[in-house]
């Protein structure tokens, strides 16, 4: 009964139908006004806007001509070193002496260099064939340094040539004298076994190391020159080291890759 008595007394009162609407309150305004904003905003930057990413890869510094392993052509025991580990050698220098049962013989470099490696020492027995040093191809003392950068083979398609480099230095300390700048001059096609890598560097250590995560793409890097600096090339600070950098010193890359609209990622 009571019920009923509330139904009887709804119908008996006026609807109210001259008062004022409110479909909203002024906080729900004002959260939507910004809600549109931010998406006009935030189209209008995926359309015009640009994202810049970097491409991680180790390296090395080089001259760019590759280097040899320095074999002995007889077998016997090392008597005598005849050049410096580090120097740069012509042609055909004596590098070793070595007495055989036949005699002395004087094993020579092949072309001229640096001798970066010198594996064999004074009283060391080597058989034919043996390793005994490494030599890198220079064949200009003013040859410039180059960086060689091993890229992942998936991901040097997307390296293009010409592209900006910063180069950290193992030997350089990088909180002081910042990163070494190049460009990208050339990028290699196709994937570099372990054994070419070596034979290149004249390093089996080096080709295992460049080639532990699979087969990578060999990426060649310019440095840009400063003739005012020690080193003689452009660093992230003015002058960068108070010393030279030598070649087959390790390096690690930071390719900057194209930018790219943000809406590119988006559409297919």
């Amino acid at each position: 009964m009571q019920f009923r008595q509330q139904a009887l007394s709804k119908l008996q009162s006026p609807e109210e139908i001259d008062l004022p609407v409110r479909f909203a309150r002024p906080q729900g305004w004002l959260v939507l006004t910004v809600t549109v904003l931010f998406v006009i905003a935030a189209s209008v930057w995926a359309v015009t806007g640009t994202v810049s990413s970097t491409l991680n890869a180790p390296g090395i510094l080089t001259h760019g001509q590759g280097s040899y392993v320095l074999q002995s052509p007889v077998a016997g025991q090392v008597t005598a070193v005849l050049a410096e580990e580090g120097k740069r050698v012509a042609a055909h220098t004596p590098v070793l002496r070595v007495r055989t049962a036949q005699g002395t013989t004087v094993v020579r470099t092949l072309t001229a260099g640096r001798l970066t490696t010198m594996v064999a020492t004074i009283g060391s027995v080597v058989t034919t064939g043996a390793d005994v040093a490494s030599v890198e191809r220079i064949a200009r003392a003013d040859d410039p340094l180059m960086a060689t950068l091993y890229v992942p083979a998936g991901s040097g398609a997307t390296v293009p040539v010409g592209a900006s480099v910063d180069l950290t230095v193992q030997s350089v300390p990088t909180q002081q004298y910042g990163v070494l700048r190049g460009r990208v001059t050339a990028v290699g096609r196709t994937a570099q076994s372990r054994q070419r890598i070596s034979t290149f560097l004249g390093s089996s250590q080096l080709g295992e190391e460049f080639s532990q995560h699979g087969q990578p793409v060999a990426v060649l890097v310019q440095l840009d020159a400063a003739p005012h600096s020690k080193s003689g090339y452009a660093w992230s600070t003015s002058d960068g080291p108070p010393y030279a950098v030598d070649s087959m010193t390790p390096a690690s890359g930071a390719v900057h890759l194209a930018a790219q609209h943000p809406i590119d990622w988006l559409l297919p």
